[in-house]
């Protein structure tokens, strides 16, 4: 077995438990895909697999940068990429889990977010326009010169609304007729469990729910508390933004969740259609024999 095994797909869709139960079935290593999960001291906002839920499993990719420090996805590969291909050396199986798409195919494929090199000048005047103006004005401005790539890149996805922008401005052409074709690096299988939507919902909330029950409020006040600022790319992940801000303006516990569990959800329909794009994927039913699919995919 010379496959990665990647469980992918909507937030609150059971990605967790079912690679752990992979990688106990066959023998594998947990390589987190989540671009929150690598930030220490958030945990509850992010609902990272507890020491219990993760079994005995070694993951990686958890808990490796400070909250106050940026962290891209040439970070997340530089990381990422020696931690799989040691896992294949051992003769385990890489499993790929989490819901951040750039960051799943950051490892599956070479390089393919633009061969232009970076130009700081460019960067900070779009930086500047998103402090001054806001991320949505940013975005208005990839709108109008590359209108595919903004379709693609929501408005909080700062870093790479400028990264496309910079990439236009540079060569004159939107980033989505740059010659950067990915180029497989494995074989791989892909999974997701799909849930109909009313189903994902309901469990998006219930997990919203629990997040405030297990105390999300106070690790929101404990990381502003600490130094993490508003505007810190740690701070944009869905749950903290809106504590943060709901804090600030002095809205109720009520208002804060319902924001929370709208924007979770929208979020949740950006991933499905990401990971439909995948190839080599297969969608999962809830109660299916999952194990003994993926066994059936991963020995093909």
């Amino acid at each position: 077995m010379s496959k990665v095994l990647v469980i992918c797909g909507a937030t609150a869709s059971g990605k967790t438990a079912l690679s752990v139960a992979c990688a106990q079935k066959f023998n594998g290593e947990i390589i987190s895909a989540d671009s929150m999960l690598v930030y220490r001291g958030m945990d509850i906002g992010t609902a990272k697999p507890t020491m219990e839920e993760r079994q005995g499993i070694p993951h990686h990719l958890i808990d490796v940068v400070s909250p106050k420090e940026a962290f891209s996805v040439s970070d997340y590969e530089k990381l990422a990429l020696p931690i799989l291909e040691d896992i294949f050396a051992k003769g385990k199986t890489p499993i790929i889990c989490g819901g951040t798409g750039f960051y799943v195919n950051s490892l599956l494929y070479k390089r393919q977010f633009g061969n232009v090199g970076a130009n700081q000048e460019i960067r900070e005047k779009y930086e500047r326009l998103a402090e001054e103006m806001g991320k949505e004005y940013v975005h208005a401005i990839l709108r109008e010169k590359d209108p595919e790539s903004a379709e693609k890149l929501h408005f909080n996805d700062v870093k790479r609304v400028i990264r496309a922008l910079e990439i236009y401005d540079v060569t004159g052409k939107p980033k989505s007729l740059q010659d950067d074709a990915p180029t497989p690096r494995f074989e791989f299988v892909s999974v997701s469990i799909e849930y109909p939507r009313e189903v994902l919902y309901n469990r998006i909330n219930l997990r919203v729910e629990e997040m405030f029950q297990n105390g999300l409020i106070g690790e929101v006040q404990n990381l502003l508390s600490d130094g993490v600022t508003e505007d810190m790319q740690s701070m944009q992940g869905i749950g903290y933004k809106e504590v943060a801000e709901g804090l600030r303006i002095g809205a109720t516990v009520g208002e804060i969740k319902e924001l929370i569990k709208k924007n979770t959800r929208n979020y949740a329909k950006r991933q499905q259609t990401f990971f439909k794009r995948m190839e080599n994927h297969v969608y999962l039913q809830p109660m299916a024999d999952n194990l003994a699919i993926i066994n059936e995919l991963l020995n093909k």
